[in-house]
C-alpha cells in the first residue's frame, strides 16, 4: 500500500512539474540575440548557402552535427544488432 502511494505521489509530482514547465515556456516570444543578426547578415557571404538554416546547421555548427550523426548511427547500429536473426542451430553459452 505504501509503495503504491509513493509511486502515485511521484507520478503526480512529475506530471505537475512537466505541466508547469510546458506552460511557462515562452512560445512565440524568442529571446533577442546578437547572434541572430550576425547569422542573417553574414550567413550567405561566409558559407555560400542560400538557406540560413542550412548554413547554420552544416557550416557554423558542423562539428555538432557530425556528433549528432554519430550518436544516431550508433543507436541504429545497436538496435540492428539486438534485432538480428540468428541462424538455426546457433547457441550461445552463458557462463
Amino acid at each position: 500500500m505504501m509503495r503504491s502511494l509513493a509511486a502515485w505521489l511521484t507520478l503526480v509530482i512529475l506530471g505537475a512539474s512537466l505541466l508547469f514547465a510546458a506552460v511557462s515556456l515562452p512560445f512565440g516570444n524568442p529571446a533577442i540575440s546578437d547572434m541572430d543578426d550576425y547569422f542573417i547578415s553574414h550567413g550567405q557571404e561566409q558559407t555560400g548557402a542560400n538557406n540560413i538554416v542550412t548554413s547554420i546547421v552544416f557550416d557554423f555548427r558542423g562539428f555538432d552535427t557530425i556528433g549528432e550523426a554519430c550518436v544516431l548511427f550508433t543507436a541504429v547500429f545497436g538496435v540492428s544488432v539486438l534485432f538480428r536473426s540468428r541462424k538455426k542451430g546457433e547457441d550461445y553459452e552463458y557462463e
